[in-house]
Formats: structure tokens, C-alpha cells, sequence
């Protein structure tokens, strides 16, 4: 199985429990790891034959400007869902971290792993 990996990718958007965290945009960080249903792209070095990451990362960030989110599992939820229905991937793995949220805290969030049906 062949693997897109997007590592660090940061993402302005709403994301909290409380109101007030929703308020304003926040930084959240995704790594992200996208299978890939063939391995033509191998062989012929086309973009036709591979899940763009470049499209990829402008879809969340599209998404993620306009929804927002009170779980960070919920999030982690969609997007997962985003791609494997729209760029046809069998399996995504998101991880999502919310740097600096809590005093004396690096970051926190979830790691989830979603396969096609």
C-alpha cells in the first residue's frame, strides 16, 4: 500500500467547547496519512494517477474556514470523512493537535484512522 503523507500542516479555525474559544480563529496543526488506491502514479508520473495533496490541503483548510467545530474528535471526524469520499482514499489517518491550549501544555489532541467502506 502506498502512502501520501502531510506532516504539520497548519490550519486556521474555530474549535473549542465553550463559546468564547469559538470566537475567533485558532492555529491547529494535522498530520496526516492518506492511502492510495493503486500505485499507477509509480509508473506514470501523472497527477491524474495520484490523490493531489496540494487540492487535498486546500479542501480542509476550505472546509475548516467555514464550519467549525466543539470536539476536536468531531473534526477529526469530518475530515476523514472529506477524504476518503471525495479524493476516493481506502484509508486516512488524521492527527489533530491544538498547540498551547492549557498552561504547561505542549498541545493536545486525537489520532484517528478511518477506512473506506
Amino acid at each position: 500500500m502506498d502512502t501520501i503523507f502531510l506532516s504539520e500542516v497548519r490550519v486556521e479555525t474555530k474549535l473549542g467547547v465553550p463559546d468564547w474559544e469559538r470566537m475567533t480563529a485558532q492555529t491547529i496543526v494535522l498530520d496526516i496519512e492518506i492511502d492510495m488506491p493503486h500505485s499507477r502514479a509509480c509508473q506514470s508520473d501523472a497527477i491524474e494517477d495520484t490523490i493531489d495533496y496540494g487540492r487535498v490541503v486546500a479542501r480542509i483548510r476550505e472546509t475548516l474556514g467555514v464550519n467549525s467545530f466543539r470536539l476536536v474528535e468531531a473534526m477529526a471526524e469530518h475530515l476523514c470523512q472529506l477524504i476518503i469520499k471525495e479524493f476516493g482514499a481506502p484509508r486516512v489517518k488524521i492527527k489533530i493537535s491544538k498547540p498551547g491550549i492549557l498552561p504547561g501544555l505542549k498541545a493536545l489532541g486525537v489520532i484517528i484512522e478511518r477506512n473506506a467502506p
